[in-house]
């Protein structure tokens, strides 16, 4: 405001005084002779100010026309000029209007538009951090993967786009289903830019699908840094990992190392079921069974699985059959009421042909939970306490229609493993493999089981004679499965 009264002002003086000028001009007597070799020349006053103020503004036109000339001159060499500038400025603006066409038609999945708007962005605007990535991504959304990688490659030169080419480029090579070049990538784009998410992620399956543990859990600690993985998550899978470093290195013959990680395994998951086993087994090969059994009882309190049976039965496997029942009792004891414990207790109490105590251990689970397991543990009982072969099979026929026990399954993809392991053998996915039931089979349909067992009350002699009750009572009380019986329902 101040300003503008200050340039009026001064305006308004000017006019004044170029009027208070030209009044004196006009007043003031006499003028202005010029003499130059025999030539006079003469002027009055007013004539003489308009002859100067003409000179003056002809030389101001000849300046100016130099000017124009000399930049003319200039914008023909290549100088930077008022003239260079607007054309540039033209250029510039074309440029980005073609840079913009081409995000429009990249958006909408127009691959072969997005990319010839980027060349013709390339060749209008000097900047290739911009048009450079458009024209990979564009390149991508056509197909072009040659033009793609070129492209990316481009970025690699720039500091500022480095990262997106390395990127890129891990991208194509993932597609391309060369991890090992797709490895380095990542490791590079991981130490350009240690808190991109999808990054960590890319390091962290291809490192486990290499089998690089050691790198896995390296990571892992810079996810949970970078607060892109709780800490629970972080402590289970770091746990997931160390028991794979104690695995590999267990195969290699390095015990003691391999004890080392296993401990460690399961101080960050003690309900890691694998991890239990293996901390519990490299204890007994050291002859300290009281840790192994404490280990395997902590394990089953958390989560209970027959592998832990197995585990705690092979730490005396010589004992006999009331030893190993009192012994159980007291690893099962708090978990009374779990499927798991009654069933155990149950196939104890069977192995030592003690027929009333295993149904009582049994309870009603094959009518609350009828799985294969249970019904199959059931049959057993039924044919130690005399049932006719017709019932036992009965029963028999049920298991093979009922839900399946749990098992190693992967909660990404479904797929049923024979034994747990850190990354899932179909999808490959992290840390996806989880003891839990399958989903019902349809093998055998339940309207058909009446059909079934009245062809087996016909045709009795046409099936094996089951077991004894003294061939069942010489059964491994560890076993999590009565062999005879289960061994021709198995997938």
């Amino acid at each position: 405001m101040l300003w503008s009264l200050i340039k009026i002002l001064s305006f308004v003086a000017m006019v004044m005084l170029i009027s208070f000028g030209a009044g004196r001009l006009m007043e003031a007597q006499g003028g202005v002779m010029i003499q130059y070799a025999g030539l006079e020349l003469s002027f009055g006053a007013l004539q003489a100010a308009l002859l100067v103020l003409g000179l003056l503004v002809s030389f101001w036109l000849v300046l100016k026309l130099l000017g124009l000339v000399v930049a003319l001159l200039r914008f023909i060499n290549g100088d930077e000029t008022a003239l260079s500038r607007y054309f540039d400025r033209n250029r510039e603006r074309r440029g980005f209007e073609a840079l913009s066409d081409g995000l429009m038609a990249l958006a909408s999945g127009d691959g072969r538009d997005a990319m010839a708007k980027a060349r013709k962005a390339d060749r209008l605007l000097n900047r290739p951090d911009l048009t450079n990535l458009i024209m990979a991504q564009a390149a991508v959304a056509n197909g072009d993967r040659q033009t793609a990688k070129a492209t990316y490659k481009k970025l690699l030169k720039d500091p500022k786009t480095r990262f997106v080419g390395t990127y890129g480029l891990l991208q194509q090579h993932l597609q391309d289903g060369d991890t090992e070049v797709a490895l380095k990538l990542a490791e590079h784009a991981f130490a350009l830019k240690p808190r991109h998410g999808e990054t960590q992620d890319v390091l962290l399956k291809l490192q486990a699908g290499q089998e690089d543990w050691r790198g896995v859990r390296t990571t892992l600690t810079a996810k949970l840094k970078h607060g892109s993985l709780p800490k629970d998550v972080h402590k289970r899978r770091d746990a997931v990992f160390a028991l794979s470093q104690s695995r590999d290195l267990r195969a290699e013959g390095k015990l003691e190392e391999a004890q080392i990680y296993a401990v460690e395994a399961n101080r960050l998951a003690p309900g890691l079921v694998p991890g239990a086993l293996l901390s519990a087994e490299g204890h007994r090969e050291q002859n300290n069974v009281k840790q192994a059994s404490r280990i395997l009882r902590a394990a089953w309190q958390l989560a209970p699985h027959p592998d832990l049976a197995a585990g705690f039965a092979a730490l005396a496997p010589d004992e006999a059959s009331v030893a190993r029942l009192k012994r159980f009792g007291q690893f099962t004891k708090g978990t009374e009421s779990h499927p798991e414990t009654k069933m155990l207790m149950a196939e104890l109490y069977v192995a030592m042909a003690d027929f009333d105590a295993a149904r009582q251990a049994l309870g009603d689970l094959a009518k609350t939970d009828p799985t294969m397991r249970a019904l199959t543990i059931l049959a057993a009982i039924e044919r130690g306490d005399g049932a006719d072969d017709q019932s036992v099979r009965r029963l028999l026929t049920q298991a093979i229609s009922a839900q399946r026990d749990p098992q190693w399954i992967c909660d990404n993809c479904g797929h049923v493993h024979h034994d747990w392991e850190p990354v899932c053998l179909n999808c490959e996915a992290i840390d996806s493999i989880a003891w839990k039931r399958p989903p019902m089979s349809e093998a055998v349909s339940p309207d058909m089981l009446p059909l079934i067992v009245g062809h087996m009350a016909r045709s009795d002699e046409d099936f094996p004679p089951l077991l004894e009750p003294e061939d069942l009572s010489q059964a491994d009380a560890s076993a999590v499965k009565i062999a005879a019986d289960d061994a021709p329902l198995k997938e």
